[in-house]
């Protein structure tokens, strides 16, 4: 057959789920990618380290590497050295004994663990309850797997005297009843929360886990940066009454030991919620990288010896304060979290030219959008809009917002922390 002036470059129709999940948007981290910036822009914008995991973690990797077992299959529930570990690690923190075949599943970083639960509980139409802003790769996740997403915001302070933490982010409890319909299957908690940094009370967590009993609701527990926890108590709301049976806990070893490229993560629950799981993840991805989860093992079994923790938290408290105190000598309102390593920086006050350069992938987005581009370009540091969190009706709340990382080295830190002073003759009375 001859050929035709035919356009087949579309011939074969995509999935409208890509569309509903926002996957075909050009999304905030292809927009402040670092080849889109300046070549030597600060960036504090990606969540991700600029420094390596422990030497200790790493030759265990090395040491894996050169052993026959760890470079094939692990069984799909996770290889028994590191469920051992995740077992001894965390029995002490939930209170009870935990099953190390039946109540752990491994998986190939936290994100596909949580993707595995909602392909293994949602039926098309199930509503799934996530707080805002959100971790951005919940959306597609719930979409993908045939779920609507129901959108409860956290609500910022106003006019707060003096400083903001992310305690004083809160929840209308009022309008997360209402949230809830006869299709309601799953809610989402993010507990240290990304981006606010909120660790949310046991007060919150008593009335969540009160209206999943009530509405008999799966509760995904997000709880990757639990090891980053600052002067306040983490409660983890699987242990509270009743509520083991109903809740899957996340955990990352990538978050932990400052590896986030190993995508190993784990889920912690009851057999009734992790058995219909590994049936969905053996299917998705079978197994998980067998040489890092006997890093990660190493790492848990290690960690209270070495006080790694304690150790870390120390370090992280000192990366977090000299961030703040560079919003503090510009004189910038900003949320000091209780937890994870992300601080929220109030930019409402920062000018920029009515005509100023932007590129079309900013334009048509929130004024955060602009912000951020203009704060990178102008002053040499990379940030996140906050906007991007928020579905379209609530994006408002996010637009006053810039996320900022600080799981970088001190003299990164410091660096970007003289440079924000650039900040102080765009900042408006």
């Amino acid at each position: 057959m001859a050929p035709t002036s035919q356009d087949r470059s579309n011939l074969i129709p995509f999935s409208s789920r890509l569309k509903e999940g926002r996957a075909l948007a050009q999304d905030v981290w292809s927009i402040f990618n670092a080849a889109n910036l300046p070549a030597d822009c600060i960036n504090l914008g990606q969540g991700y380290m600029n420094f390596a995991p422990p030497h200790w973690i790493t030759e265990a990797a090395e040491g894996a590497l050169k052993t026959v077992a760890p470079n094939h299959y692990s069984h799909p529930k996770g290889r028994i050295r590191l469920r051992e570990a995740i077992k001894n690690f965390y029995e002490p923190h939930f209170g009870r004994t935990i099953n190390v075949d039946s109540e752990i599943l491994v998986t190939s970083g936290a994100n596909e663990g949580m993707y595995s639960v909602l392909t293994a509980f949602l039926e098309q139409g199930d509503e799934v309850i996530m707080f805002e802003p959100f971790f951005d790769q919940y959306l597609p996740s719930v979409t993908f797997n045939g779920g609507k997403p129901i959108y409860v915001p956290l609500h910022p302070p106003r006019d707060v005297q003096g400083k903001i933490t992310s305690a004083d982010w809160t929840i209308d409890f009022d309008e997360l009843r209402r949230a809830i319909t006869p299709r309601t299957k799953i809610i989402i908690v993010n507990t240290p929360h990304n981006p606010v940094g909120k660790v949310f009370h046991r007060a919150e967590l008593e009335k969540i886990a009160a209206l999943a009993e009530e509405f008999n609701l799966l509760v995904m527990a997000d709880e990757v940066y639990d090891c980053l926890v600052f002067d306040q108590e983490h409660v983890r709301i699987a242990t509270l009454p009743g509520m083991w049976d109903r809740t899957v806990t996340v955990g990352s070893a990538g978050k932990a030991f400052a590896a986030t490229g190993w995508r190993v993560g784990w889920l912690i629950g009851p057999s009734s919620i992790l058995f219909p799981t590994l049936a969905a993840t053996t299917r998705i991805v079978f197994c998980t990288n067998s040489p890092l989860q006997e890093a990660a093992a190493a790492g848990l079994e290690q960690a209270k010896q070495r006080k790694f923790f304690d150790k870390q938290l120390e370090e992280y408290t000192e990366r977090r304060a000299i961030l703040t105190d560079a919003f503090d000598r510009l004189g910038m309102q900003y949320t000091l979290p209780e937890g994870s390593y992300f601080i929220l920086l109030d930019i409402s006050n920062v000018g920029f030219p009515d005509d100023y350069p932007f590129p079309e992938s900013v334009l048509g987005r929130g004024r955060d959008f602009k912000a951020c581009w203009f704060i990178a370009m102008e002053i040499g540091v990379s940030s996140i809009p906050v906007s991007e969190f928020y579905c379209e009706e609530h994006a408002g709340i996010g637009e006053v917002y810039a996320r900022f990382a600080f799981c970088k080295d001190l003299d990164t830190l410091k660096a970007a922390g003289e440079r924000l002073q650039g900040l102080k003759k765009f900042l408006k009375n």
